[in-house]
């Protein structure tokens, strides 16, 4: 699969599973709003960032360079990075599996 919509079908998929909970706790929009764009990025940037690791280490590198900030600011560090890990491992498994193979744009 075309790895631009396998991202946006990650970041979709994991920024709805992330914030369904938030929704029936009764968090304000801005912060559902928030973790949705967040868990969006670490989806879309898992299947289309670059880096010379295996495919579970690049989402667990890029979900929590994503999530880090926000841990800190919200100081809800368990709940934040403990989903930016599971969310970044399976989203890092399904672009091996899914994802076309990467490819090197400058000599192409």
């Amino acid at each position: 699969m075309n790895n631009i919509k396998l991202g946006l079908i990650c970041g979709l998929a994991f920024g709805i599973i992330d914030v369904i909970p938030m929704i029936f706790v009764g968090f304000p929009m801005v912060a559902i709003i928030g973790a949705f764009l967040n868990r969006f990025a670490i989806g879309f940037l898992i299947c289309n960032v670059k880096l010379p690791t295996p495919a579970w280490l690049k989402g667990l590198i890029v979900a929590l360079m994503i999530s880090l900030p926000d841990a800190i600011i919200t100081e809800a560090y368990a709940p934040i990075l403990g989903t930016a890990v599971v969310g970044g491992l399976i989203i890092g498994w399904i672009a091996s599996k899914f994802g076309r193979n990467e490819v090197d744009y400058a000599n192409a």
